[in-house]
Parts: C-alpha cells; sequence; structure tokens
C-alpha cells in the first residue's frame, strides 16, 4: 500500500478511539429537511424590477409598457383550392426605453410544411406559408438573402446589416435592419402572402384549423404576425418556435379585416361585423335584431336557406368586414353550409351581448345546448373573475373542435365552456402559453370545476384534487410547471391542464377557497389587457391574501415534491391527546386535523385553532410555520376535555399532495374506503374525499 495511505486511516483510527459524546460534540446538527420559503428570481424577472416595469406586489410598474400593433388586412378565399390569398398592413409601436435592432415574424403556417420541427403529427401537410412580398417602412426586405455568416475572425469588422428576412421557411422567422427602431418610435410593414388550408381526413381533428372537403374551412395562424416584444426576454423578442402542442404569446392591437368569399358562403368570425346589410339578408337582420330580446336560442339561418340571396345577399363575392379591438389575435371560418343560431348573454355593468352559433346541419345534436353552454359560461365567469370585456362571441363547428381565440371559439358542446373560458385567460389577462400554459389552461381547468357545478346548482367540490397529486410527484417524466412547455415532455397535458388545479385545491385548503376566488378576481382586474408573468400572479396573490406564501409557489411551481403526511402516533398525555404527524415529502402543508368524537358524551370543549363542525366533529389547524426550523415531525396537542376521540384524520379535506392517503388516519383500522371518481374528479383522477 503505498505511504500516502497511511495518513487518512490514522485520522480514521483516531477518531473511531473518541468516546461517542465527543463524535456527538463535533457533529454539527442539521434539520431534518430544509424548506425554501421564497420564489427564486430568475435574471428576466430581476430585469423587470430593476427597470421598474413590474413590482414586488404583483402590480405593472410605474415603467410597465407593452406594444401595441394595428392590423389592416384583406383576404380572399378560393374554396375550390382551399387558398387563402391575402395583404396587410402593419403599423406596429415601440413603447420601450430600447431600439429594435431586428423584428420577429411568426409565419405559423409552416407548422405544415414538410421539413420543420414539430411536436406531433399533424393530419395534412401543406407547402406552409408562401410570402411573396415584404415591405419594412416603405422598403422592400430581401426574402431571400445569401446565408447568414456564422464566425467572423476576430478584430474583423462585422458586416452591416441589410434590410433581409431569415428563416422565411420556419414558423419563427428574422427581418435584419439597417437602422434600428428607436426607443418610443413606430414602424409598418407590409405583406402579401397565401398559403393552402389543411385538408383534414374524416374522424380526425383538426390543428387549430381545418377544412372539409371544399364547403367548410377553419382559418387560424393564418396571417404573417409581429411577434410579442415586452419588457421580460434579453433582447425584448419572444422567438420560441411554433411546434404545434404549445400555443401562443402575442401583443394586443386592432384588427380590421375584409374577408372576400362568394355569394351564400357564411363567415364568422372574432370581430365585430361591420356591413351586414351588404352580406346578409333583409329577413337575417330582422331576426338579429331581436337577438337580445330573450334568453332563448333564435334561429337565424336554417338548412333551407342555403345559397346566394337566401343565406347572405346577392352577387358573386362579397366582403365581409369585421373590425376586433384590443384583441391579441383574429380568426374565422366559413362555410356555405351553416345553420345559425344565436342566443344572448347578461354581462354585469355591459348588458347583452351577442352569442352566435353557427354549425353544420348534419352536427344539430352535437349543438342543440351551444347556445346555453356559451351563456352560461359568459355569465358565471364574468360573476367569478371580472366582467367580459367584449362585445360579442362566435362559436364555429369544424374539424378542430376545441380551440379559442379574442371572441372566437372551435368547439362542440363538449368543450364549449372551457373555451368560452379561455376569453378570461388568456384573451384578456394576457399570458404566454408557450411558457407558462398552467397560467391559461390550468387556470381554466380549475374554473371549470366551478362552472360546472354552478350549472347543476352545487356548491363546488375541490376536495381530492390536491391530494391527488402525490400520486404523480416523484414521476421523472414529470416537468415542473415553471418549465418551457414546448420542451415539457410526456406528462405535457398533466403540467398544463391537470397539475394546477390540484394546486389551487391546496391553496383553498390553506386559505379557503372563496379568498382564494376574490384573489383571482383581484389579480384579474390587475392585469386586464396586460401580461403577466408568473412571479406577478403569485405576488398579486401573496399581497390580496395578506399572507407570504413563497413556501406554496415555491414548491408547487418549481419542484415537482409532494407533502406525503401521516399520522405516526397517538398517545394520552394527562387529559390532552398527542397526535405525532409526520411529513415525509418536501413540501410543508399546515397542520391540519379532522378530529372525530364518539357521538354521545361530555360537552366538547373549544380550543383556541379549532372550529367545530357539528357536535362529534372538529377541524383543528396549525399553520404551515411549524415545519420551518425544518423538522419532520409535529406534536399536535388535543385538549377537548373527556369526550372520547374515535378517529383523527390527518388532511380531512384531502387538500395536500400525498402518495398513500391510508395513513392518513387513526386508528389505522378507520380509514375510509376511497369512493369511485365522479364527473370533473375523474378528469383529475382525485377520488371523493371521506372525512
Amino acid at each position: 500500500m503505498p505511504r500516502r495511505s497511511l495518513l487518512p486511516l490514522a485520522v480514521l483510527a483516531a477518531l473511531a478511539a473518541l468516546p461517542a459524546t465527543a463524535m456527538a460534540q463535533k457533529r454539527p446538527r442539521w434539520p431534518e429537511r430544509a424548506i425554501r420559503r421564497d420564489i427564486p428570481m430568475t435574471d428576466m424577472i430581476r430585469r423587470a424590477f430593476a427597470a421598474g416595469t413590474r413590482d414586488s406586489l404583483g402590480t405593472p410598474g410605474p415603467n410597465y409598457w407593452q406594444m401595441w400593433d394595428d392590423y389592416t388586412i384583406r383576404a380572399g378565399l378560393d374554396p375550390a383550392t382551399g387558398v387563402v390569398t391575402g395583404h396587410e398592413h402593419v403599423v406596429v409601436q415601440n413603447p420601450s426605453d430600447s431600439v429594435m435592432r431586428v423584428v420577429v415574424l411568426r409565419l405559423d403556417q409552416n407548422l405544415f410544411s414538410p421539413n420543420v420541427p414539430r411536436a406531433e403529427k399533424l393530419p395534412a401537410l401543406t407547402t406552409g406559408m408562401q410570402v411573396t412580398s415584404l415591405m419594412f417602412d416603405g422598403q422592400p426586405v430581401d426574402l431571400n438573402p445569401p446565408p447568414r455568416a456564422m464566425f467572423f475572425r476576430r478584430g474583423a469588422a462585422r458586416p452591416a446589416p441589410t434590410l433581409a428576412a431569415y428563416d422565411m421557411d420556419q414558423t419563427v422567422a428574422t427581418v435584419t435592419l439597417p437602422t434600428p427602431v428607436p426607443a418610443h418610435g413606430s414602424f409598418t410593414l407590409d405583406a402579401d402572402w397565401h398559403f393552402t388550408v389543411p385538408a383534414i381526413p374524416p374522424h380526425q381533428r383538426g390543428e387549430r384549423m381545418g377544412a372539409w372537403g371544399d364547403s367548410l374551412f377553419q382559418v387560424a395562424q393564418w396571417y404573417p404576425r409581429v411577434a410579442k416584444f415586452d419588457d421580460l426576454r434579453q433582447g425584448g423578442w419572444d422567438t420560441e418556435p411554433y411546434l404545434g402542442t404549445s400555443e401562443f404569446y402575442d401583443n394586443f392591437g386592432r384588427y380590421d379585416v375584409r374577408l372576400v368569399l362568394p355569394a351564400g358562403w357564411v363567415v364568422g368570425a372574432g370581430g365585430v361585423l361591420q356591413d351586414s346589410d351588404r352580406v346578409l339578408t333583409a329577413a337575417e337582420r330582422g331576426r338579429l335584431a331581436h337577438a337580445l330580446d330573450a334568453d332563448a336560442t333564435l334561429q337565424v339561418l336554417s338548412s333551407g336557406d342555403f345559397g346566394a340571396g337566401k343565406a347572405t345577399a346577392a352577387g358573386d363575392s362579397l366582403v365581409w368586414h369585421f373590425v376586433a379591438d384590443t384583441v391579441r389575435d383574429f380568426a374565422w371560418a366559413a362555410s356555405d353550409r351553416y345553420q345559425w343560431d344565436v342566443t344572448r348573454a347578461a354581462i354585469p355593468g355591459k348588458g347583452e351581448v351577442p352569442v352566435n352559433i353557427l354549425y353544420l346541419p348534419g352536427d344539430s345534436a352535437r349543438f342543440v345546448d351551444a347556445g346555453p353552454t356559451v351563456r352560461h359560461a359568459l355569465e358565471f365567469y364574468s360573476r367569478l373573475w371580472i366582467p367580459y370585456v367584449y362585445p360579442q362571441l362566435t362559436m364555429v363547428d369544424g374539424p378542430e373542435d376545441g380551440m379559442e381565440y379574442p371572441m372566437f371559439i372551435m368547439s362542440g358542446v363538449g368543450a364549449a365552456d372551457h373555451e368560452t373560458g379561455h376569453q378570461w385567460w388568456p384573451m384578456t389577462v394576457n399570458t404566454n402559453e408557450t411558457w407558462y400554459p398552467f397560467m391559461d389552461e390550468g387556470f381554466n381547468q380549475y374554473m371549470n370545476i366551478l362552472s360546472a357545478a354552478d350549472r347543476e346548482h352545487q356548491a363546488p367540490d375541490l376536495n381530492g384534487l390536491g391530494q391527488a397529486y402525490g400520486r404523480i410527484s416523484g414521476d421523472e417524466q414529470e416537468a415542473p410547471m415553471m418549465w418551457d412547455a414546448n420542451y415539457g415532455g410526456p406528462l405535457y397535458v398533466f403540467q398544463a391542464y391537470i397539475k394546477p388545479p390540484m394546486m389551487l385545491s391546496m391553496l383553498g385548503g390553506v386559505v379557503g377557497d372563496t379568498a382564494v376566488w376574490k384573489a383571482m378576481q383581484a389579480y384579474a382586474e390587475t392585469w386586464r389587457f396586460k401580461s403577466p408573468s408568473p412571479w406577478d400572479f403569485a405576488f398579486s396573490m401573496d399581497h390580496s391574501l395578506h399572507q407570504d406564501l413563497g413556501w406554496f409557489w415555491y414548491y408547487w411551481l418549481f419542484t415537482t415534491d409532494a407533502v406525503d403526511g401521516s399520522i405516526s402516533n397517538v398517545r394520552r398525555a394527562g387529559r390532552a391527546t398527542i397526535v405525532t404527524v409526520r411529513e415525509d415529502g418536501q413540501m410543508p402543508s399546515p397542520v391540519v386535523l379532522g378530529v372525530h368524537f364518539a357521538p354521545t358524551g361530555p360537552r366538547i370543549r373549544p380550543m383556541k385553532n379549532a372550529r367545530l363542525v357539528d357536535d362529534s366533529t372538529a377541524v383543528v389547524t396549525w399553520p404551515v410555520d411549524v415545519w420551518f426550523a425544518g423538522s419532520r415531525t409535529f406534536q399536535a396537542r388535543l385538549d377537548f376535555g373527556p369526550r372520547k376521540i374515535e378517529r383523527i384524520v390527518f388532511d380531512p379535506y384531502c387538500r395536500f399532495p400525498d402518495n398513500d392517503p391510508s395513513d392518513n388516519v387513526w386508528p389505522r383500522s378507520a380509514a375510509p374506503a376511497q369512493a369511485p371518481p365522479r364527473g370533473m374528479r375523474a378528469m383529475f383522477g382525485a377520488p371523493s374525499c371521506g372525512q
């Protein structure tokens, strides 16, 4: 053995000879687990705080700004070929204190091109977006420049940028500018383009759009868009690719859109129709005049009214003119076979707004309850959050049966409540769906539970959802909710849709469900027509709830940890009962015990932190900070007097993530059988909660 190894052995021998008490004195005392109590602050949000565009109250800072785009689009559809041809003029404001050295464009139709990265198989392929002309401030942009040099010799001068567009065959393109757009300046873009609407085979779902034969077209992601430019991203521009699964992050703006189609084709769109007297018949206009008179669903156009002069005004072609103000996108649909129903929704503080339902005669069964479903959603979410901000809503039939745009949803009745809910997030509260889908899909799934209960005239039951997360926590395939959803992996749907209601279920278990709703209402009002980040949401909720919930947001948003609580021991100590609660997970929680007494006996003595549910049940709560010192066990002292305690349940409302709820009950033989899933609960895999 080499001599250099003898010294460590000698040291080990000396340590082994020390008395055990001496070893104990030398060993540092570490907490059993370290509880993180703050939210990680990335460079992105630190820059925003330093710039004063956002603040720690979860509100827009004094220097908050956001870009605004004004689109004027004229486009036409040729039903025989499925080709949409258009021209657009865009005026873009740069309200920031930074210059723009490039302009980033989104060409979403290129997702359908054969050689573009995508996250899933598509139902059809096309030639993508064909931009034939692009002008920047009236100057032509080179659409076929030579490749950009990747490397430069050290010390050599870099070539001056030219007015050129790169990656026009991808979903994200870049226009280089010889002269930057100044801070607080503006620029214009003009583009000519065309593409083929993907033809969707029977019984397949469209990818946010698509054509059924030559008689129905849903058209979205359909024009060159100026990408989102904000105060968060390094360089300002959002350059995440569109891979198909994850959704979008857009600027607010105004859209003035004219769509040219053959007479006899009915168009529904995410805007207000400006020239009904030019495209609709007198009979249709007369029926629409009564749309706001009653809650009943009225038929504007039936299957016997197809064709020019019946479904629309007469002529060869008609121009449908729509305007949408303060929206983040625009989509539309057209068919020569659409039936048209209309109803109304009563919006607090606004009054009645029309709801248009366009569907094929063969799909009447799928749309029979569409009007009442959408009406209920608009009215319920207007009361729950903030009043619906737009002047109308249109719902259309087609191959995509679950997608949303401002004032416009593609859906059957099954997804109508969900897609209508998106009018709040992200259409009004403009979140980044690509990076943080939990702020969009997840919040929507949560409020859909509340809406479903309200439709049935029942109180919502959120018990069980939070606890159910314990069965997923620890799966290596799960990405944290703060993970970019483009790379969310095989559990993307869980990350985006299913986990957020579980998180909000636990939050309700901490602060109360009604407090959660009021805080989210304040958040929605604060960020109405603005673009919040997850930090803004968390800080806004903390401010409204008057609590520092950094521990909660850290574990739910940035980790995949769980609580994994249990009752490890129960013993008598004089007149008191001592319950040892253990948490084996990293996520802490309040200690909430449901205490069930014998049905008869002496009066139950009140405890300071207890609430009597009835004459034989109490719920006792200790705050989450009992764990902050780092222990894994907590001694809960119960002193209700001599009344016999028959059963104790940790987390009686099943709100805290737990892999094995059976050890939450004392005595173990009293563990309740879990009821089978029911209703919305089945979607989340959450059992009914036995208290």
